[in-house]
Order: structure tokens, then C-alpha cells, then sequence
């Protein structure tokens, strides 16, 4: 029987580039030619996607467009949101303002200062340059300010990072190339290390890095750690691990449950069940048992071989991290819980 063909997966649109097809529209109307219902912009590596342009608004001076982004195949918490943009005249130069639903910048560490709306640098670059094409085309000085909303944006920050990372009142409005692309890794990696430039930023001694939420909490309890302190490691070890070799921080706790640790231990820096897997006979060597060799789990291995387990994994799990991170000034913690969120192992430097 013929197996079925690969999909491949759709890709989608930044925030970014929502946002600034929503200013060019806006910048249209507010110039006199009125607004499109489909707009191009041209992104950073010269594609011109097509954008659908809604809930258009007009008043004296200002003029405002909403596009809803559509992310692609890729599982975005703000896929369907509508980003809407309002022009104004300003006093000078391109002033970009946070509307409803987009966040403030209140912790140093983030390409943004603190005080200014979390409109990352690239998307503020795409802005500028619709505003400078849009100024040159019209006749008119390129003095704009652009408010940026997100519809039902405060909620939607919830499901993300941006709370722990000190982004207040709603969403980042993000993007580098313009393009989501589903399903991609480097998105989580690189919100690793945003975590921990804020870390360093704000003087913060002790991060820990945990492989989901039930470890998380128990760390963070265990050390009384603040939200920020908590980077969202999850199945990217190496991601951490490599960004802390050459960003240290003073103290690092890596908390996860039997299994991934074991992996960890066994020298996996990615800790995803599709990418890697425990090595059962190195397993039975590591803790000298060789009746581990034929189970199927960490977790069975555990009920078999008993406490000793998890003490041998932590301390040689505790000496990967130390080969991974080399020389950087970094003291290690490892934790390992039972599925209760119990401490059943800690290896410390």
C-alpha cells in the first residue's frame, strides 16, 4: 500500500508584518487615497505578501486598519488575533505608541528599553521604512505617530513568556524576517535566552531551567525563586546550556522528572520523546543493575532499582551539564521530582 505524501506545513505572518501592512493602509487613507482592502508590503528578504485589511476607521487626523494574522500551521497563540494600527500626525519624527492589548517593557535585559511599548526593533524598522515610502509617494513629512493593538491582546499575554519576562499589559509585536515558520524550535530558544539576558539585566544570582510545569513549581518553591528566575527551558537543554556557556549567570538549577534527566545524564540536550530516548543498557552500567537493561522506562527502572537511581542520575547528569557549559562560571543544581512534584534526587556543585 502506497503511504500518503508529507504535507507540507503552511507558514504565516508575523505580528510585525501585520502591523505594518495595517500602517501602510492606514497611511493611505489617512493621505487621501482611502484604504485597500488587500495590501502588499515588501518584508526584509523581499517578499511581498498580500494582506486582507479590516475594520477600517477614519476621523479627523487619524485613520485606522486591522489585519488578522494568520500564523500558518504553526500552533501561535496569536494566530486570528486582529492587529490594529492607528496614524496620527506627530510632533516630529515616527513615535510608536502601545495600544489595547499591547505591552509595556518593565524589566531591562530585552531589545526594547524599559518604559517603551514591546514593539521589537525589526517591525519598528518595517514601519519606518512603509512610513518613509508612504511620506515620499503623498507629499506629506514623514511625522507619524502609530498606536498598535492587538484584540483580546492582555489575555492572549497570559499564554506567554511575556509576563515572566517583564512585558506588562498585553503581547510583544514581533518578528525578524516577517515570516512564521511552523513548528519552529527557534522561537522557544530564543525566548530561553531573552529570559536569561533579563536574568542578568536585573542582577538575578539563581535561574533555573526546568523540563514542564510540575517540576517548575516545585523548584521555584524549593529555592523561593521569583517569576523571572524561571527560564522556560522545557525539552531545550542545549538551548539553555549553550546560551549560559557564554551569558552566565551565578547559580543554575536544571529540575525535570526521571526521564529527562536520565537523558540529560546520558549526554541528550534535547530532551523531546521524538528526538531522543533513554539508553536502557547504558542505564543498567550507569546505575549497576543490570535488571534495568530490558525494562521500557525511566520510571519502571526506577520502581526496580529504587532510591539509588535517581541520586546516580542527578550527580551524573549534574557532571553533563558541567561538560556542556565547560569553564563558564556557573554553579550547578540538578533536581529530580516524582510525578507528585516530590524531591526524590538533588546533586549540587
Amino acid at each position: 500500500m502506497n503511504k500518503p505524501l508529507p504535507q507540507t506545513l503552511r507558514r504565516g505572518w508575523t505580528t510585525g508584518a501585520c502591523a505594518t501592512a495595517a500602517t501602510k493602509t492606514a497611511l493611505m487613507a489617512l493621505w487621501g487615497e482611502g484604504f485597500c482592502e488587500v495590501v502588499s508590503i515588501t518584508l526584509p528578504k523581499g517578499e511581498m505578501p498580500k494582506f486582507k485589511v479590516v475594520n477600517t476607521q477614519q476621523g479627523t487626523g487619524w485613520a485606522e486598519a486591522g489585519i488578522i494574522k494568520d500564523a500558518g500551521d504553526d500552533p501561535d497563540v496569536t494566530h486570528g488575533a486582529e492587529v490594529r494600527v492607528r496614524v496620527s500626525a506627530s510632533a516630529g519624527g515616527v513615535i510608536f505608541k502601545a495600544g489595547e492589548g499591547v505591552g509595556i517593557v518593565t524589566k531591562p535585559g530585552l531589545p526594547v528599553a524599559v518604559g517603551e511599548p514591546a514593539i521589537n526593533p525589526k517591525p519598528r524598522e518595517m514601519m519606518l521604512e512603509v512610513v518613509e515610502e508612504m511620506a515620499e509617494l503623498y507629499g506629506q513629512p514623514p511625522d507619524i505617530e502609530i498606536s498598535i493593538s492587538i484584540v483580546n491582546g492582555a489575555a492572549l499575554a497570559l499564554k506567554t513568556w511575556n509576563p515572566r519576562l517583564g512585558i506588562k499589559g498585553g503581547l510583544s509585536v514581533l518578528g525578524t524576517t516577517g515570516i512564521v515558520r511552523p513548528f519552529s524550535c527557534s522561537a522557544w530558544i530564543a525566548s530561553i535566552h531573552r529570559g536569561v539576558d533579563v536574568a542578568r539585566a536585573t542582577g538575578t544570582a539563581h535561574v533555573a531551567g526546568c523540563t514542564g510545569a510540575t517540576s517548575e513549581a516545585t523548584v521555584q518553591a524549593h529555592y523561593n525563586l521569583p517569576d523571572h528566575a524561571m527560564l522556560d527551558m522545557g525539552d531545550f537543554a542545549g538551548g539553555l546550556l549553550k546560551y549560559l556557556r557564554r551569558n552566565p549567570v551565578k547559580r543554575l538549577t536544571i529540575g525535570g522528572g526521571i526521564g529527562k534527566i536520565t537523558k540529560l545524564a546520558q549526554g541528550a540536550l534535547d530532551l523531546h520523546s521524538g528526538r531522543s530516548q533513554v539508553d536502557f543498557a547504558q542505564l543498567a552500567e550507569m546505575v549497576g543493575d543490570t535488571r534495568l537493561s530490558d525494562v521500557n522506562t525511566a520510571l519502571q527502572a526506577y520502581e526496580i532499582a529504587g532510591e539509588q537511581m535517581p541520586e546516580k542520575i542527578a550527580g551524573t547528569a549534574l557532571n553533563a551539564v558541567r561538560a556542556v557549559l565547560r569553564d563558564a562560571d556557573v554553579i550547578v543544581d540538578i533536581i529530580i521530582i516524582d510525578r507528585t512534584g516530590n524531591i526524590i534526587a538533588k546533586a549540587s556543585e
